[in-house]
């Protein structure tokens, strides 16, 4: 697997000062005996994963507000100026699903090498860590950077499972990707669905295990706030342990096995792990003074106190004004798709995400929705992150997974999540599981929108997507497996 593999490291400056440990600027390649020589090159080589997972061609951009949201159809990506834009034109074939156009090709091929690069690190870094335990000068540092790694192994993979194969509904014994464990150039051979999902469960547990009782985040003393609070213990004690909520903390190693489980039909453990995050009472609700305040710089649009994890993507604060940018036709929303969308003419005319998100303005003669999701001002009372994995989510999950057994407590936890959102209108008694799906979808398109998260919905549940206008894009494999780079076909990776 991957015949190009690179070590993103970074310069960790280990001071005692307010700046962000994630704050790191990658370096070239670096000889790896040196690199792990000490803790602190673990650290670096664990923080240069997750720099890696920033970038362009993967959550910094592409796999949160990409090419995923264009396919789900939560954006109008015509170019009706034909060459003003040409960067919006790129995006025209991929919301029409021609997935032979160059543009797409190059899109989804770098982010399969993106994802896996990243699975690279993880696996050289879990290769060395146990014969240089020796080396920690704490054992739970020693603990944290394993469980992190064995944790972003299973989540990146996860993803690539989720853009590239079918959906386990679908056909759980496909050959679909190469679930790698070793640092290697070697050809990994492809794993069936099954075995995907179940190597991705087994290194969350093992994970989880070493996490529990050394991750700061699951103390009492630890308090989810905005940097600068009062009552903030997200910035306290030894730079490596600050902001673990931009880190695969604890209770997101909890989130992504709720994921998982779903992904393969597991609902009790679904649901068990979705309710692990839920009754700890970490994560507080947005309040509604934080998301529509008055003044720019104390909103909170993308409800920063209820992310479970998030990517740090302060440096890529530039790529992201200039994909939603107001003085050209990127990608916005039409504002009659806008009002579909956030269903302006019944529940969503209080919705706070469609005051806050949507902004209308003219462009080109016609009315568009600018979207001001990630709209901030520089002095923002939190840092400009991407969403990976939400409270909301953990809610959804356990609604879903509920709903056969108790469809009432399923509503309400569906409710629970409306109600926070401006809509107090509930829904109760209904038992057809169809009405229910139905209603989900439509409240994890407007959470999720702009998060790259509803287009695996649609596929995890085999379900028409909602197109431009109404029309509905039946369910396929054509549309909803991504193909794969032709030279991991042309390497031969299946048995």
């Amino acid at each position: 697997m991957m015949k190009k593999i690179i070590l993103w490291t970074v310069v960790a400056v280990m001071i005692t000062s307010c700046a962000d440990y994630l704050d790191v600027q990658p370096q070239s390649q670096v000889d790896r005996d040196v690199l792990f020589s000490t803790q602190e090159g673990f650290m670096e080589a664990l923080v240069g994963i997750y720099v890696r997972g920033t970038q362009n061609d993967s959550y910094g951009n592409e796999v949160t507000f990409g090419f995923l949201d264009v396919l789900a159809q939560n954006y109008d990506a015509v170019d009706y100026n034909d060459t003003y834009d040409p960067a919006k034109y790129q995006y025209e074939q991929t919301m029409n699903f021609n997935y032979g156009d160059q543009y797409f090709i190059n899109r989804k091929d770098g982010t399969w090498l993106a994802l896996y690069n990243a699975i690279a690190n993880c696996n050289l870094l879990l290769e060395n860590i146990d014969e240089k335990k020796s080396l920690f000068h704490y054992e739970s540092d020693y603990k944290l950077i394993k469980g992190e790694a064995l944790a972003l192994r299973a989540y990146l993979h996860f993803d690539i499972y989720r853009m590239f194969a079918p959906a386990y509904s679908v056909d759980p014994e496909a050959k679909v990707i190469p679930y790698v464990t070793t640092y290697s150039n070697a050809v990994t051979v492809q794993s069936s669905g099954t075995e995907v999902l179940n190597n991705a469960i087994a290194d969350l547990l093992a994970a989880k295990e070493l996490m529990r009782d050394v991750d700061p985040i699951n103390t009492e003393s630890y308090i989810v706030g905005y940097p600068g609070d009062n009552t903030d213990t997200e910035e306290e004690g030894r730079i490596f342990l600050h902001n673990r909520r931009h880190r695969m903390n604890y209770y997101a190693v909890c989130g992504t096995l709720a994921r998982v489980y779903l992904a393969k039909n597991d609902k009790p453990k679904a649901l068990e792990q979705a309710l692990e995050v839920i009754n700890s009472n970490k994560f507080p609700w947005t309040k509604k003074e934080d998301f529509n305040a008055d003044r720019e710089e104390d909103k909170d649009r993308v409800m920063y106190k209820e992310l479970l994890f998030a990517w740090d993507i302060a440096k890529r604060k530039d790529d992201l004004r200039d994909r939603f940018r107001e003085d050209r036709t990127r990608l916005n929303c039409t504002v009659s798709e806008g009002g579909a969308i956030f269903e302006t003419g019944s529940v969503g005319s209080v919705d706070y995400r469609y005051k806050q998100w949507l902004r209308e303005t003219s462009s080109g003669g016609s009315s568009v929705f600018y979207i001001y999701k990630y709209k901030r001002a520089d002095n923002n009372r939190h840092p400009l992150v991407a969403p990976a994995l939400r409270l909301s989510e953990m809610y959804y999950i356990a609604a879903e997974a509920a709903f056969d057994t108790d469809p009432e407590a399923a509503w309400n936890y569906f409710n629970k999540v409306r109600y926070n959102r401006g809509i107090g209108q509930e829904i109760h008694g209904e038992t057809s599981r169809d009405i229910f799906l139905n209603e989900l979808l439509k409240e994890c398109r407007k959470e999720f929108f702009a998060e790259g998260q509803i287009f695996y919905m649609y596929k995890r549940l085999n379900r028409n997507i909602v197109g431009q206008g109404g029309i509905s894009i039946p369910a396929s494999n054509q549309i909803f497996m991504l193909p794969m780079p032709n030279d991991e076909i042309a390497f031969g990776q299946r048995e």
